[in-house]
């Protein structure tokens, strides 16, 4: 005799979240508690980029953890180099464009473009200016919206002014770099063009000058941490690695090898986190469902790769967590072709009953939490037979109870709102996309 799997999960798995509201009483949120543990990695992913509801929701989830639970960092998926200016001011620093300056910075791939996220950095500026331990802001991509080895090299080249003054980097690498670095995301695939239309001997001189940067910087270590401390030394050594990891990714995408690029990537994102760890003593990360799930990421026409979660669980163990997310309804990211002609989302519709997104929507009308592990047996069944999750309009196989140890289904979502500040201080491409999306 064969047992039905139900088609939605039971009353007793459904965790109603009263509100996503940062700034309401947190008492809906104590299932947490149990996800949590003594983890000292807690990742929050989304379902795609840009959802208003993911940031409120990653706002309210961080505010808990760091107020009950002592968490001291919050790292996002924007690249490391540009998050120093950002942790400076959420730390009391005093300048007050430095808000806009990042969030409309092209380099960080839109990821800080949004009032939502203005209001949870100015929140996290707030509680540091009374906490006896102040939370940090960590960048963990590559950088130069993953296409640009400018920003890192730029950063590079001024630490060593300071720790090697007698030292020139050689000025070629900057003119190689200037002459396919994109100043945002819209123009990263011309920029990969650009890279491939060089002649084989100028990449292979950039790869060699990086190379032996690195060399000098591990080299003179002990020489240069007593000129300039050990932390800018730390700072600076991370942003060449995750520069060279950004090398690879640029020669790959060039030559259309997507899979090599994706295992770059996250590999690099994974050693950040590790990074912060020994600065840290709890981290909330937040990232795309398909970096910091535990299981292989699939995306549409790509063959799996290794998740940046797969790593830290693998180097973490308990000490990894991880809250996925799923959506019902509503806008998503575009992540078509017509993206670049200002197309920035998309209608989503509701999910197919057979996806993990699916069975969420059909469970509960309104945002709710389910945790994996203290699952009813039914619904573990429920669970368990589900392969498929969606990741913004797209569906990728998934095995949802070796990928995630609780969900936070989102039963309708809407395109975050632009910051104004930061979309005036983008670059003109970026403006103008978001002009084009206005208009619509």
């Amino acid at each position: 005799m064969t047992t039905s799997i139900p088609a939605r999960l039971s009353a007793e798995a459904v965790i109603p979240l009263g509100t996503l509201d940062p700034a309401a009483p947190p008492d809906d949120l104590g299932w947490l508690d149990e996800v949590v543990g003594d983890a000292r990695v807690v990742a929050i992913g989304e379902s795609a980029h840009y959802n208003a509801e993911s940031y409120l929701l990653r706002h309210r989830l961080c505010r808990y953890l760091v107020e009950r639970h002592g968490f001291g960092a919050y790292a996002l998926e924007p690249g490391f180099t540009e998050g120093w200016a950002v942790d400076a001011w959420v730390r009391g620093g005093a300048d007050a464009d430095q808000p806009g300056r990042s969030m409309g910075d092209g380099m960080v791939s839109l990821m800080l473009m949004w009032t939502q996220v203005r209001a949870h950095l100015e929140w996290m500026r707030r509680h540091n200016a009374t906490a006896a331990r102040p939370v940090g802001y960590y960048g963990i991509d590559l950088g130069g919206a993953n296409a640009s080895p400018l920003t890192g090299l730029d950063a590079v080249t001024a630490y060593l002014a300071r720790a090697d003054p007698d030292f020139e980097v050689d000025p070629g690498l900057r003119e190689t770099a200037a002459s396919f670095a994109p100043p945002s995301p819209f123009s990263a695939p011309a920029a990969f063009a650009a890279y491939g239309g060089l002649p084989a001997g100028t990449r292979d001189a950039f790869t060699a000058g990086l190379a032996e940067l690195a060399a000098r910087m591990n080299g003179r270590r002990l020489t240069y941490r007593q000129r300039t401390g050990t932390d800018a030394h730390e700072r600076a050594l991370r942003s060449l690695h995750l520069l060279t990891a950004l090398d690879t990714v640029v020669r790959a995408m060039a030559r259309g090898d997507v899979p090599t690029a994706m295992f770059t990537r996250d590999a690099a994102m994974a050693d950040t986190v590790e990074w912060i760890l020994r600065r840290e003593d709890r981290i909330v990360l937040a990232a795309h469902d398909a970096h910091v799930q535990r299981h292989p990421a699939a995306l549409p026409g790509m063959p799996a790769f290794t998740p940046l979660g797969m790593h830290l669980a693998d180097r973490l163990g308990e000490d990894y967590r991880v809250v996925g997310t799923t959506t019902g309804t509503g806008r998503t990211l575009n992540t078509g072709p017509d993206f670049y002609a200002g197309a920035l989302f998309t209608e989503l519709g509701a999910p197919e009953p057979d996806s993990l997104d699916g069975l969420l929507h059909a469970s509960h009308d309104g945002p709710f939490a389910t945790d994996l592990r203290r699952l009813p047996p039914a619904d573990t069944g429920a669970v368990r037979a589900v392969t498929r999750q969606r990741l913004g309009a797209s569906y990728s196989d998934v095995s949802p109870l070796d990928a995630y140890d609780a969900l936070v289904h989102l039963p309708h979502v809407t395109a975050a709102e632009p910051d104004e500040d930061a979309l005036a201080r983008s670059p003109e491409e970026v403006r103008e996309a978001f002009t084009r999306w206005r208009a619509r």
